[in-house]
């Protein structure tokens, strides 16, 4: 059965127009989740929201459902063979859009020999930085199940910071199920946006937003709209830690003598 990221190539997406859009450049690998739901543009999974070239690695679901939900850490190689494969395809940097994998940044750094970036989440204390005096960072996340108090520790994140959660019951972190994928979009957008409101309207001082699921990157517009404050979530992220990657050399192998 064909990938949702086989058929990219025929949707009539548009590149964006900013920042630089050389084919030259140093390619960025990210590890993606099994969905059901075809990527859209904003989304990490569509390799038009960057201006930059991509390559993808696939996850299985069964093995992102064993991992998310536990501090397990028997199927962590699966992920970081994964990673070792995007490098060997000529990668400059590793990123992933599973914020869980935060728990294990360390071990991922020490298997690869290319930067890695596990999590959204690392975003956070640099954003709590730059907010004027008295004016907190809160963080919209996908479920407490998957980022619990260690995963925020390991991010260098306040666990008892203002943190709010898309309902578990809702579109957020459900399969596509009935919908159509035009639908999930739609409704999870709306879930998305309705868990940022809660999270302004339940903290006083909030000054900014981090999305930290990856899956929320395709409406960060639609939460600073509704907020009407800044927000920040994995694509830019992404863009950043890709820009300092150019000039880099091509890695060679994939595991460190």
């Amino acid at each position: 059965m064909p990938s949702h990221f086989d058929t990219l190539a025929t949707e009539e997406w548009v590149r964006p127009s900013w920042g630089p859009t050389s084919e030259t450049a140093a390619p960025l690998g990210i590890l993606m989740l099994e969905s059901d739901v075809p990527p859209e543009p904003g989304d990490i999974g569509c390799p038009v929201t960057f201006p930059f070239p991509v390559r993808y690695a696939v996850v299985p679901r069964i093995a992102i459902m064993r991992i998310a939900h536990s501090v397990d850490d028997a199927l962590l190689a699966t992920f970081i063979h994964a990673a070792g494969g995007l490098v060997d395809q000529g990668c400059h940097g590793i990123a992933t859009g599973c914020s869980f994998l935060a728990r294990w940044q360390t071990e991922f750094a020490l298997s690869l020999t290319v930067p890695v970036l596990t999590s959204s989440l690392f975003q956070v204390p640099l954003v709590q930085r730059v907010l004027p005096r008295r004016q907190r960072v809160g963080i919209v996340v996908r479920s407490a199940l998957e980022v619990d108090e260690g995963t925020l520790l390991m991010a260098g994140v306040d666990p008892y910071g203002p943190i709010e959660c898309v309902s578990h019951d809702r579109h957020a972190t459900a399969t596509l199920g009935d919908d159509t994928p035009r639908q999930h979009r739609e409704r999870m957008r709306a879930d998305v946006v309705a868990a940022a409101r809660r999270l302004v309207g339940a903290h006083q001082h909030i000054g900014a937003i981090v999305l930290e699921c990856a899956s929320m990157a395709a409406h960060r517009d639609a939460v600073a709209a509704a907020t009407g404050i800044p927000v920040y979530g994995a694509a830019q992220l992404f863009t950043w830690f890709h820009s300092g990657l150019q000039g880099a050399r091509t890695p060679v192998r994939t595991l460190p003598v």
